[in-house]
């Protein structure tokens, strides 16, 4: 192995980088350029975040120093069903959800004298559709009230201690999380809410409670908040459960592909040298090229397959295309070395990235297997004599005379 090969390897390996480096900036535009367009058409059909308010219970108390008196319901038992149903435009994944919502409340009048007692509800997103709605008040029929900047008030005539059941409940969709939120520094009685997911993945959004109880399924939750008696209680929601965006997925390891390829330069190099093959650096440069196939392919062949039958595609054709080349080459030998390489430094290192957090560990653990195995490898190697004719300079040799032919 000459040292300019190895220059010349290197440059090989820059290149490719460079190359790298454009499809994933590349790739990142196509991922803003239609993520921006579609996130506002996502919104529109399916609303965005929802965050469902406490009803607002008041009364007329002119003898206070505030013309409305606020009072918390006696009781507050609700009901959540989420189902998560994400959708795909283009390079990413939306975490779209239906909500079926069912809240019931006790109001009360806490005044020694007869008062209209009313209830205010703030629908949790505007933007969205609502169906199935239905707000009762006491014996009333449901409201045909229509909202007034997102708000429903009924009113109720009450008297001393009576009490009222309130009734709400509707059907709706959102995008990313749902969340019921309080008043803050209002106290919460006797409150109770349930909720069902069609998924088991937990992720409770910034600033809400955990559940005092939970039950989890094979696919699905059921998850429980009691408050009996809490001051300024945090809100409770949900976070839809995380999914793999093909367009962020295939940009990070396009960006980290020239790690794989400097694995896979390395251990060819010096499993060659160890096996007596030294690999021309033209033979690099196809290879590398071999290497790049993979990401431009699924670069582009995830706008219209879903990302892991993409990957798994890009992969094959990788494949043939690097071990095909090194066994027509150098042999069987070398070539099942490359593909035990690839398969470790190009798939397994790609398929880290379909997992939060995950490559960082796996090209750490590659990285030191790939030396301790290097290291084995070529502990008897004589680099003097790998090297020995790396300085000097080639001799050219005349032609021997041709031998003399006998007569016949």
């Amino acid at each position: 192995m000459k040292i300019k090969h190895l220059i010349t390897i290197g440059l090989i390996l820059a290149s490719t980088s460079l190359a790298w480096t454009i499809l994933g900036a590349v790739v990142a535009q196509r991922s803003a350029s239609s993520g921006e367009k579609l996130f506002v058409d996502i919104k529109s059909n399916w609303g965005p975040a929802m965050i469902q308010q406490h009803p607002r219970i008041y009364y007329a108390s002119p003898a206070s120093g505030k013309t409305m008196r606020e009072i918390q319901p006696e009781s507050s038992i609700v009901k959540v069903d989420l189902r998560y149903d994400p959708k795909q435009k283009g390079l990413l994944w939306y975490r779209t959800y239906e909500v079926d919502f069912q809240g019931s409340y006790q109001m009360v009048n806490p005044t020694p004298i007869r008062q209209t007692v009313y209830l205010e509800f703030v629908l949790p997103a505007k933007g969205t559709s609502y169906d199935n709605f239905e707000l009762r008040v006491g014996d009333k029929p449901s409201t045909n009230r229509t909202p007034q900047e997102g708000k429903i008030t009924e009113a109720i005539l009450m008297e001393p201690g009576d009490t009222a059941p309130v009734t709400i409940a509707y059907r709706s969709r959102g995008l990313d999380t749902w969340q019921y939120t309080f008043s803050s520094n209002r106290r919460v009685r006797n409150f109770v809410l349930s909720m069902t997911t069609n998924f088991k993945e937990i992720d409770f959004p910034p600033g809400t409670s955990s559940p005092t109880a939970r039950q989890l399924a094979a696919t699905n939750g059921t998850f429980e908040w009691n408050y009996p008696d809490v001051i300024d209680a945090h809100a409770i929601g949900m976070a839809m459960p995380s999914v793999v965006n093909p367009g962020p997925t295939v940009e990070r390891i396009t960006r980290f592909a020239p790690i794989s390829l400097l694995f896979f330069f390395t251990v060819l190099v010096l499993v060659g040298l160890s096996f007596g093959v030294s690999l021309h650096p033209m033979n690099y440069f196809f290879l590398a090229a071999g290497f790049f196939s993979f990401q431009l392919l699924l670069a582009y062949l995830v706008d219209i397959v879903p990302l892991l039958p993409s990957f798994l595609i890009a992969c094959v054709i990788s494949l043939i295309l690097v071990c095909g080349y090194v066994l027509a080459v150098s042999g069987v030998r070398l070539a099942v070395i490359a593909a035990i390489a690839q398969i470790t430094y190009l798939i397994l290192f790609s398929y880290s990235f379909f997992f939060e957090g995950l490559a960082g560990i796996t090209i750490t653990i590659g990285a030191i297997l790939t030396l301790a195995i290097l290291m084995m490898l070529t502990a008897k190697l004589n680099w003097d004599q790998v090297f020995e004719d790396a300085g000097k300079p080639t001799t050219i040799r005349p032609p021997l005379p041709p031998l003399p032919v006998a007569n016949s």
